[in-house]
């Protein structure tokens, strides 16, 4: 679904490198584990991380991720994400882009299972697109086919989206159908036991010794860490 640039937050003012690497999400305690053996983060002289970049083929996921975001939050996003439909993530990404629900990972849990309070038209990318559909197919008026090409199916459209505070996003059109927004995530506590992936460290002190070492090395011959400067993917790409 994504994935995360996890970065050793002690090592960089210390060394002046940015010793990281991507994590998948969903993952496991046993790859996070391994992962920070590698970087460095042994619980004890190294404990901070941060992320300092993000890529996912969720259309715009990574514009509402930050640096310090709880792993165990990330990961249990995932697996919602990754339990979704092709268009239910359509969707998502629809509200996303109208930035609803988006200030943080908390919110973006409690979207993804609350996609029914949000109505979704696929395809309808401008007001006389919108116009068209509502006279046409929402409302069903039987126009006379004199008249079809007379009508002004972009103000009509352009009346609609304003009544209903729509959105044109990507792959179509959106608005808030006024349903009641449950929120069934309130916080770290809520996180099923299955998803959660934090507090774990490498395993011996030799052992994190030497990844230590052999993550300064590595990272000072590396090059720059990337950094968010690019769009998701199109539908068509995925």
């Amino acid at each position: 679904m994504f994935e995360a640039y996890v970065t050793n937050l002690g090592m960089y003012p210390e060394y002046g490198v940015e010793v990281g690497e991507y994590l998948k999400f969903p993952t496991t305690a046993e790859e996070v584990r391994a992962l920070f053996s590698r970087i460095g983060i042994d619980g004890i002289r190294y404990q901070e991380y941060f992320i300092t970049n993000y890529e996912s083929d969720v259309l715009g996921l990574y514009d509402h991720l930050g640096e310090y975001e709880s792993l165990d939050e990330l990961n249990y996003l995932a697996h919602l994400l990754e339990e979704m439909t092709p268009d239910e993530l359509e969707k998502l990404e629809a509200v996303m882009d109208a930035g609803e629900y988006t200030g943080s990972v908390k919110d973006l849990i409690n979207l993804t299972q609350n996609l029914d309070c949000f109505e979704f038209y696929t395809g309808v990318k401008d007001e006389e697109d919108l116009g068209r559909m509502y006279l046409l197919e929402v409302d069903a008026l039987q126009i006379p086919e004199y008249l079809v090409d007379y009508i002004d199916y972009e103000a009509y459209g352009r009346d609609v989206r304003i009544n209903e505070g729509g959105h044109f996003a990507p792959g179509g059109y959106v608005f808030n159908n006024q349903g009641k927004f449950v929120e069934h995530y309130t916080g770290l506590d809520d996180i099923p036991d299955e998803y959660r992936i934090s507090n774990v460290h490498a395993r011996d002190e030799k052992t994190e010794t030497r990844s230590i070492l052999a993550a300064i090395k590595q990272f000072q011959e590396a090059p720059p860490v990337p950094h968010k400067d690019k769009a998701g993917p199109s539908h068509e790409e995925r």
